[in-house]
């Protein structure tokens, strides 16, 4: 039996999140389904974070058990012979002994996309959320750094999630303007459910100064959700980046280089 560690890529418009389900069809389903026509064995996989219905991930990191004699490196080539195009394994190997997809995941990192512009990008419908305001970046950003920290977030929970603790670790927050997108980042310990699409609506609303600069702390502080703004909706959300705790590898990969925007 080995332990096989995928980095997997997806386009989550077309699916009801990572985690297999009875509501409809998950990515994690879509995977164990390829897995089995491949290994002909009954396979569960284990992601390192798990995505809502609509959300993407440039990076998601799993990991499963098998008994099939594929060579560790070239499952990625054999499942995407058996994945819809907007899945994709992008990086197979054997896992080192004792890992697990979740534990060993030290930071995730989550970008969020804003199209802030009179009209909705046709192209990127699906990848941002068009927003009609004129949006003030530099006042987002320094909102955005009051994040950073270990604090209890409850106030950046949906309801009715069920969780142990509400206290996380944000290692960076930071929001830029590229064009006619802003851009939210990130990366922490772990994120409660809707906490980064929750930080997003009311970022959106400190842009348009219809809320103050200092209301994500006073939301930290008090622990009050009606502080803040709306949920802001999952397609401009990417799982963007899993750095692995003590591995002897890594699959962090760089940015994409930026597009010529002439071309």
């Amino acid at each position: 039996m080995r332990r096989i560690l995928l980095e997997i890529e997806y386009d989550g418009t077309a699916y009801a999140g990572w985690q297999r389900q009875n509501n409809g069809l998950a990515v994690q389903q879509c995977v164990e389904e390829a897995l089995a026509r491949l290994t002909g064995e009954n396979i569960r996989i284990t992601g390192a974070s798990r995505t809502d219905a609509g959300v993407h991930a440039r990076m998601q990191i799993a990991h499963f058990d098998t008994e099939c004699a594929i060579p560790a490196d070239k499952f990625c080539y054999a499942l995407n012979t058996k994945l819809p195009d907007d899945i994709r394994v992008t990086a197979s190997r054997l896992a080192p002994e004792g890992f697990h997809s979740r534990f060993c995941a030290k930071i995730k990192t989550y970008r969020y996309c804003i199209c802030a512009r009179p009209h909705a990008s046709a192209i990127y419908r699906n990848q941002s959320w068009h927003v009609f305001d004129a949006l003030d970046d530099a006042r987002m950003d320094r909102a955005a750094r009051q994040m950073i920290g270990t604090h209890d977030f409850c106030a950046f929970q949906a309801a009715g999630a069920s969780t142990k603790t509400t206290v996380r670790t944000v290692e960076r927050a930071r929001v830029w303007r590229d064009g006619d997108f802003i851009y939210l980042e990130i990366a922490g310990n772990g994120f409660l459910y809707n906490m980064v699409r929750i930080l997003a609506g009311t970022l959106a609303l400190i842009g348009a100064g219809r809320l103050p600069e200092d209301v994500l702390a006073r939301m930290i502080a008090t622990g009050d959700r009606t502080l803040g703004g709306p949920t802001a909706p999952p397609q401009g959300l990417v799982l963007w980046n899993i750095e692995l705790l003590d591995a002897p590898f890594t699959f962090v990969r760089p940015d994409p280089p930026k597009t010529d925007k002439k071309g």
